[in-house]
Parts: structure tokens; C-alpha cells; sequence
């Protein structure tokens, strides 16, 4: 693709990299076929290819950003499928977070909208902030048919029957490997995570000490930034990921760390990022030191030696699209669970998007409802007894839409080694599961 950025609009670091990323773009249309919005609205602006061509005539003209404009990169998920599909190497999750900070900075939007973004900014990043609103919302959600906009619909719907009390395992501390140390890693215990789910982090920590891993749990760490940084809001993400990068840096720089272990996909795929987020910062080396050492849980897992199991469920296995297109990890959890012993199945189209995508679900409820339901449909289809996933917005967002339970990776194999059966296994409304089935 041709471009017409001027010399000075280049000297910017970060539109230089745009024009790179704009300049790999040979407008195949290979991205179209994976799109999940382009296959719901059929809009060609709603494609990966549409949405380049109005960012470049948006960063190019240097004009604030029009409302046409924005209201197709808001449409879009971030889910990256399209890096996947892309034969070129376009690079668009920078290029869109990039557009996604220039709109922030050059765009007035509605003032419902601005309060909307602002309070979800302030409360989903803080997990006691954000139990009080879960709890709001658990007590308003009777209540949400006299709501005038579908957002405040979904965010009332988003709250769990059951909200968990808080686990003390997520305060900082060292959890001692069981047996002969293999690793020293530390685990990052996430912002809504912590609100929506505690059995995740609790199900890791022991799962990684029965196999040999010192567990940190880092003094100082939160929300990896991720929430903020698609929402544009850079100055806000850079403040929550720095206080993780100072925390990892101290115990990288005292015991050392051989990983910094993410059981939420999509922290892991922005921290992984660090190095480029943070590019020309004062804590750029830093970051980047970070970056090489961020793992998701499953890459750690296949370090070590998990014990072939006995299981006999039949697991559906949902590939996050921060896993599967963004860190471009598509075995690994499957693997981890037939050596389990679990029989993994997987649905048809499992490279689309389940429609959560971080604030999407809240932000874009329509078409977040019509992913969600063509995503259960086809996870349903394989008849599973359970289905697994590796990230906490895809977990809330298909078990709204389903009765089969729907537990994280990690739970299943720490259940299969010799832990607790997963509590969602047995939850109130969700379909029983049998006891495990001897081979």
C-alpha cells in the first residue's frame, strides 16, 4: 500500500511504525474470510482491510478523527485473527492500537459514551472497585428492562450469580515448590480476574508447586494495562502496566525469575508487548527484559512434567483469540489435557471470535450477542461434558450462553493431578459432570 505520510508526520516514532505496518498491506482480502464482524455485518469497512484504509486516511489527512471512522474501529474485536490469516505480516494490532490512542486524543464523543468508557476505565482494572460494582449489578439486574441502552443492559447481565470471596493466595507472598525446585516463577494475579473467578489463580498456584515451581506473587503488581490500551487510553495503561514492570523487575533483579507465568490470555498477549508498548520509555529496557520472560501458563506447563492421567471427560476446548492469534499458541492446552487423560474435541470455526474481547461484550453488546451465540452453538454441537478455555472473558461470556460448565485449562489439570474437582463442575444451573472415568 502506498503512502503519503510528510517527513515530519514520520519523525514520530509511533506514526513511523504505522506507516510501516501500512506499507506491508497488499489489499488481498485474505483477512475478509476470518473477519467475525465482516461475516456478521458484511460491511466492507467492517473488515481488517476497510479498517486500514480509514486509518490511513485518517492518520495521513492528521484531521481529527470523523465519526465514520470511529465507529468502524470501535466494531472492531482486536481478536487478530486476521494476523493469523494475513500472507503479508500486516502488523494490525499495532496499527489499530494506534489508531485507537489517536481517537482518544483527537475525538469528542457523545457524552454518554465518554462517562460510559471513563467508569469502565476507573472500576474494571481495580478488583474491590469492581466487586462493589458486581454486587450493584447483582442487585440491579431484576431491574434491567427499565434500562434505555443495551450497554447498561449488559453490564447489569455480566455479574455472576455467585460472587467469590476474595482468595488471600493473590497477596503477596511465595508459595514453596513441593519436592525439588525446577523453577522460580511468578504469577500475575490479574485485576477481573480476581472479582469474577479466584478458583483460576488458587488452581495454578497448585498446580505449579506440585510440579516443581517457587510460585511469586509480586508486591505491587494489578491489571496489566490491557483494558485501558484498546481503549486508547495510553497514559492510563502505561501507569497500571508500569507498576507490574517494577514489580517483576525487583524479584527478576533479587532471586531471579525463569518466567512470569499469565493464566489470562489476554494479559498475556499485552505483556508480552511490553517491549513495543513501552519503546523510547524510561523504563523501555525494563519492559523488554518483561516481555522475554512472559509465559502463558501452558507454556510453562509443557516445561514441565505433568503426569499422564486417567480422566475420561469429554472437553470442548475454546482457543482464545488472544492465545491462538496472539501469542500463536494452538497445541500446547490441548496437548496439556490429553496427557491428562481428557478426550479434547473442537468446535467447528474455532478460530472465530466468542464475542467477549475485553470491554467488547459491554461496549458492543449486539454483535457480541451474535458471536456468543453462533460461538455455543457450535462448542454445544460436540457434546461436550465440559468445556475449557483459557481466558476469564471468554469463560464469562460463553457460560452466559450455555449450561455446560466451563472451567479454565488449568483447573482441569490441576483436578486430574491430584487437586480439587472444580467447583464450576458442580455449579447451580450448569449440567452435572460425572466423576472421573477409569481407562
Amino acid at each position: 500500500m502506498q503512502t503519503t505520510f510528510t517527513p515530519e508526520q514520520l519523525r514520530d516514532p509511533v506514526m513511523a511504525r504505522s506507516n510501516d505496518v501500512l506499507r506491508t498491506c497488499v489489499h488481498c482480502g485474505f483477512c475478509t474470510a476470518t473477519c467475525p464482524t465482516y461475516q456478521v455485518l458484511g460491511d466492507e469497512l467492517d473488515s481488517p482491510r476497510g479498517r486500514i484504509y480509514l486509518i490511513k486516511d485518517m492518520l495521513e489527512k492528521g484531521l481529527p478523527a470523523d465519526a465514520k471512522t470511529v465507529l468502524h474501529i470501535d466494531r472492531c474485536l482486536s481478536c487478530l485473527a486476521c494476523m493469523t490469516t494475513c500472507p503479508s505480516g500486516v502488523h494490525y494490532m499495532h496499527l489499530v492500537d494506534h489508531a485507537r490512542e489517536y481517537i482518544e486524543q483527537t475525538y469528542k464523543r457523545p457524552l454518554f459514551e465518554r462517562v460510559l468508557r471513563w467508569t469502565l476505565a476507573r472500576i474494571l482494572p481495580y478488583p474491590t472497585r469492581f466487586r462493589v460494582a458486581l454486587l450493584g449489578a447483582k442487585i440491579g439486574r431484576p431491574f434491567a428492562f427499565l434500562m434505555p441502552d443495551a450497554r447498561l443492559k449488559a453490564m447489569l447481565a455480566m455479574a455472576p450469580k455467585v460472587i467469590p470471596p476474595v482468595s488471600r493466595n493473590d497477596d503477596p507472598q511465595v508459595f514453596p515448590a513441593q519436592g525439588t525446585r525446577k523453577m522460580r516463577v511468578a504469577l500475575m494475579t490479574g485485576c477481573a480476574q480476581r472479582a469474577l473467578n479466584t478458583d483460576i489463580n488458587d488452581a495454578t498456584i497448585r498446580l505449579l508447586t506440585r510440579l516443581g515451581c517457587d510460585v511469586v506473587i509480586a508486591e505491587g503488581q494489578g491489571c496489566c494495562g490491557a483494558l485501558t490500551h484498546h481503549m486508547g487510553k495510553t497514559a492510563e495503561s502505561h501507569a497500571t502496566a508500569s507498576k507490574n514492570i517494577r514489580a517483576w523487575t525487583r524479584e527478576m533483579q533479587g532471586e531471579g525469575l525463569d518466567a512470569i507465568v499469565i493464566n489470562t490470555s489476554g494479559c498475556g498477549t499485552t505483556v508480552k508487548d511490553y517491549g513495543h508498548m513501552f519503546a523510547g520509555h524510561a523504563l523501555s529496557q525494563e519492559a523488554a527484559a518483561v516481555a522475554a520472560i512472559a509465559r502463558d501458563v501452558s507454556e510453562v506447563l509443557m516445561q514441565l512434567d505433568l503426569p499422564e492421567g486417567v480422566m475420561g471427560h469429554r472437553v470442548a476446548y475454546h482457543a482464545a483469540c488472544s492465545l491462538q492469534h496472539g501469542q500463536k499458541i494452538k497445541t500446547y492446552p490441548k496437548d496439556l489435557l490429553k496427557r491428562a487423560g481428557f478426550k479434547v474435541v473442537e468446535p467447528a470455526d474455532s478460530h472465530l471470535c466468542c464475542g467477549s474481547a475485553g470491554t467488547y461484550n459491554l461496549m458492543q453488546p449486539e454483535i457480541s450477542g451474535q458471536l456468543k451465540a453462533r460461538k455455543v452453538e457450535t462448542l454445544e454441537a460436540t457434546r461436550p461434558d465440559i468445556i475449557a478455555a483459557g481466558n476469564i472473558g471468554c469463560m464469562m461470556q460463553i457460560g452466559s450462553g450455555t449450561d455446560v460448565p466451563i472451567v479454565h485449562t488449568v483447573e482441569l489439570l490441576d483436578w486430574a493431578t491430584g487437586g480439587p474437582r472444580p467447583p464450576a463442575l458442580d455449579a447451580d444451573g450448569k449440567r452435572a459432570v460425572p466423576v472421573p472415568i477409569l481407562r
